[in-house]
């Protein structure tokens, strides 16, 4: 992962970070997403979310970033595995 951003905003500084939110559409991980996006600082961190089921070319991507199964967040170099929806394999 990247290191985080600092933007400037007014007099304060506001450290941006990547996170990537990793999914394959099933009940389990809109749900998740729902959750994720409610949660999520938008301002201090940059989410992007990442639809396996549409875009399974970054199945390899995932998998690299040490997620085994989806619902996941990749977060400062490491994946939070939240509940479990499917497995990377099963994607394949």
């Amino acid at each position: 992962m990247s290191e985080p951003d600092s933007q400037k905003t007014g007099d304060s500084n506001i450290m941006t970070q990547k996170a990537i939110f990793y999914h394959a559409g099933c009940p389990v991980c809109v749900a998740a997403e729902n959750n994720i996006t409610e949660i999520i600082d938008r301002a201090r961190v940059d989410l992007e979310i990442v639809h396996l089921g549409d875009t399974p070319q970054r199945i390899d991507e995932a998998a690299a970033a040490g997620v085994n199964s989806v619902p996941a967040l990749v977060i400062d170099g490491s994946a939070l595995h939240i509940n479990h929806g499917a497995a990377l394999s099963d994607l394949r």
